[in-house]
Parts: C-alpha cells; structure tokens; sequence
C-alpha cells in the first residue's frame, strides 16, 4: 500500500504536468459555466476558470462537509426513536411500521450503487445540489401524509437521494492536499457518525414532548440551510473524466471492475465490514446491556451513552492530523490493535463495571474513525479520477457489514447474553487485523490484474528515497504558500487513455 509521501508525489507529478492556459490558450477562450442548470447564479468566488488562482480548501468549506454529511445522512435515522409513536399515528402493528426503517436504509444502498458514482462523470457542485433539493423536497410528504403507505414510499425515496456525503468525501479527497487529505476525510466521517447519534437524539427528544411531525419539519429546514450553504460555497468545477468517452454505463461497470480487480480496494473493504460490523453489534446491544441487570439503567440514562459517544466523534479532526503524520496502512495497522484492545475492556469490564462500558464506547468511537478514514486515503491513491465510484464500493461494505453485525449482535445477545456478543464483537476485530496483516506495504500496483500482488509484504513500507522526501517538502512548501492546483480530469496530460478508467 502507498504510504503518505508517495500520495504527495502522486499529486506533485499530476500538478506539474496539467497543462496551463499558456500551453493550450483555448482553455481561456472557452465559455465556463456561470449558471447552476442554466438557471441559478453562481457566486463568482465559486465559479471555475483556468486562470484564476487555485480554490482555496480551507477550514470553513471542510466544516461545511462535515456539516453537510451530518444533516443529511440524519434523514436515515430519525425515524428510528419514533417507531412506536409512528405505529400508533398510522393505527398499525409494529411489524407492518418496522418496514420504516428497512426501506430507508434499502433506498440509500440503492443510492450508493446509482447515484454517488456519477461524482465521476457530472459537476459536483451542480450533482450535490440536486440531491440535496430533491432529499428536502422529498422529506416534506413525510411531515404532513396521514396514509402509511406514502410514508413508506417516500421513506425509501429520501433515503434512495440522502447521499450527498458519499459525493463529498471523493470531492473532499481531490480538494484537500495530499498531505491533509485524512484530516479533510475526518471531517465529513465525523460529520456521518454525529448524524447517526443526533438524529437519533433531536428526535428522541422532540418526540417526548412534542408530535412526530416536528422532527420531520426539522429535517427540511435543517436541509434547506445545507441547500443554501452549498450554493453559498461548494466551488464549481468540470465534470471528471471528460474527453474519455465516460458513460453512466461504463461507470457503473468499472465500479463492479474494481471490486473484484483492486486488491487494495478489496482488502479495505473485507476490513471495513468487520470493523462495521463489530461497531454495530456492540452499540445495538448496548441498549439491552445498560437495561438489564446488573445495571437496570433507565430510558434517559441509556440515551445519555450516545453524549459520550458524540465525544469519541468529536475526536475526528485530531485522528485525521495523526493519520496524515502516518503512512496510510500503519494508521490503519494502530487502529486494529487499538480495537482489539478496546474490545477486550469490553469483553472483561462489561456487565461488572460501568467505567469499563464508557471506556469502550470512546476507544472504539476514536480508534473505529482511525481505521475507516485511513482505509478511505489510502483507496482513493488507487485512481483519482474514479474516486467516486471507488467511495461507492468502500460504503457499500460499510453497509454490509453494518446490516450484519445489527442482525448478528440482536440474535446472539437474545440467544446467548452479552458475554457471547463481546466475544463475537472481539471476534470481528480479529477479523479485521488478519486481512490487514495478510497484504502488507510496500506492494506495488499494477496496471495488470495478474501483475497485483494480493498476499505478502515488501518490506515494512516506512523507507523513504531522497527523491520521495524532496518532493514531499516541495508538497508541503507548495502548500503553505497556497500553490495548490485542485486536479481536474479533462485538462490533465495524465488522462487515462483506457476509456474504462
């Protein structure tokens, strides 16, 4: 795998060979979109044009990912704490109102299969938009239908458009420089876990002293000012991967390509699911843990694990910066063994002492941000032009393994207590650190699928040449004096020639 210095020799060369209006002078004859849908205005700041200085990816446009992800990925999750006053709204069994939250979560699969790849094909500004209007559009049926089979039809249709993060962690990753690249992935990650916790938080609330139908309101207005604030600084940019002959067909078989062709991809992905899976096991059950003996908590005291899990998020930016100090795959290879370690806390600690739970919950809030954000650097070094896609396959097994570990962790719990369920949990952490540890650094990619090499190590992966470490401290210079050059497919002398990337 490709350690830190090698992603900023990678965006050195692209820089310097993407060619300037000097070179080719019809780049500044051509008319640049000034327009969102050939309708909206779009702020001058924002709009693109070779010649104007490099957009600055700054702490304030970062924020707003963050921000964006967090009210946006919220849609799935609010009808969670509000099954029961749902199914007495709409006077039907808690088996027919259960199919709420299934069908959200099925719509934002089918999402990321169909929507988020065409980050490689569209303007992102233009793509983020859309969806963002179309999933505040969308919520405002479920505030106001009285007919339960509305709310579970437009249920999948917001969770079907709720994929405005997973647009902006590869717009993030080509923004952000090489050497900040993991703490600008840290940002829009933590943005998605604090809007699993505060959805399921504001509406808990809402719902305890007010209708349902106010959490939903909420929604929209929160959505309407992500709206606004993606118009107000998402800067614009031409669409990727233009002049390739780039079809949505196409893109969406080369997702499938690099599924079963990219061994870093492949790996990433097998260690994401068990690390998904093992997070969501453990916090599914953690109500039924909290609830029972020996600690017999109530309701408010067990919502109250989700502050302390809020903290562990909050902790994002900070695992970035030490992740962007790190080769990608020893970050990951620190997070597993920090896993494995919290995981044993829990194992032991649990059901005998509270300070073991609180414990867990933070180590395992931090160390699972660590693992998935440097799995993310590391996959988007395989093709930058196809990062959307490759974001797409990396969610999809986030998915995967969140499904199973909810199901696993539910029935083992039931069935065999929650001495069973950590050991299952610990197990999963295993999992994770054994498919790292089976393809190690230093393995050179190859544009031949016979060429990769998916088991073994070469070397340790931490030796730098002297060409390596001069062009990293040119990277750092370059960045500090604001000389970045976001890279941008289409003007670039480095274009894949293969139409399929």
């Amino acid at each position: 795998m490709r350690d830190k210095n090698e992603l900023q020799e990678e965006d050195a060369n692209q820089q310097a060979t993407a060619i300037s209006p000097e070179q080719d002078p019809t780049l500044l004859e051509k008319k640049w979109p000034t327009t969102d849908f050939g309708l909206i205005p779009i702020p001058e700041r924002l709009q693109y044009h070779p010649n104007k200085p490099p957009f600055h990816f700054g702490l304030l446009l970062n924020a707003s990912f963050g921000f964006a992800s967090t009210f946006v990925v919220a849609n799935l999750y609010y009808c969670q704490p509000l099954l029961i006053q749902l199914s007495q709204s709409f006077n039907v069994s808690y088996d027919e109102i259960s199919k709420v939250p299934t069908l959200v979560q099925a719509g934002y699969a089918a999402g990321l299969l169909l929507i988020s790849p065409l980050g490689d094909l569209v303007r992102r500004r233009q793509l983020i938009l859309l969806i963002v209007l179309l999933s505040t559009t969308l919520s405002i049926p479920l505030a106001v239908t009285s007919s339960l089979t509305i709310f579970l039809t437009f249920s999948f249709l917001v969770g079907f458009v709720s994929v405005t993060p997973q647009v902006l962690l590869p717009l993030a990753a080509d923004l952000a420089p090489a050497h900040k690249r993991a703490s600008a992935l840290s940002v829009v990650f933590a943005g998605l876990l604090f809007g699993v916790l505060i959805a399921r938080v504001f509406a808990g609330i809402i719902a305890q002293f007010t209708s349902w139908r106010v959490v939903y309101f909420l929604a929209i207005g929160l959505q309407a000012v992500v709206l606004l604030g993606s118009w107000a600084l998402l800067p614009d940019y031409p669409a990727k991967n233009q002049g390739t002959g780039m079809t949505y067909q196409k893109i969406l078989w080369t997702m499938g390509k690099y599924a079963v062709t990219e061994p870093v991809l492949i790996q990433a992905c097998l260690v994401n699911m068990g690390s998904s899976a093992s997070f969501s096991a453990f916090w599914v059950t953690l109500t039924f843990l909290l609830g029972g003996d020996p600690y017999n908590y109530s309701t408010l005291v067990i919502g109250l694990f989700g502050l302390v899990g809020m903290f562990g998020v909050a902790m994002g930016p900070f695992v970035g910066k030490a992740i962007d100090a790190l080769p990608a795959y020893h970050a990951s290879l620190v997070a597993c063994i920090a896993l494995i370690i919290f995981q044993v806390v829990q194992v032991i600690g649990n059901g005998i002492s509270i300070a073991a739970v609180i414990i867990a919950v933070l180590g395992l809030d931090i160390f699972r941000q660590m693992l998935q954000t440097s799995l993310a650097s590391n996959i988007f070094s395989i093709a930058p032009e196809a990062r959307a896609r490759l974001n797409a396959v990396y969610i999809l097994s986030l998915f995967i393994g969140q499904v199973t570990g909810t199901s696993a962790g539910t029935y083992v719990f039931i069935h065999y207590g929650w001495r069973a369920c950590a050991l299952m949990t610990l197990g999963f952490a295993v999992w994770q650190i054994v498919l790292l540890l089976a393809r190690g650094p230093g393995l050179d990619r190859s544009d031949s699928v016979r060429g990769k090499r998916w088991i073994g190590w070469n070397g340790t992966g931490l030796e730098r040449s002297r060409k390596t470490q001069k062009l990293s401290d040119v990277e750092e210079k370059d960045g500090r004096s604001g000389n970045q050059t976001p890279q941008v497919e289409g003007v670039d002398t480095k274009t894949h020639s293969n139409s399929e990337r």
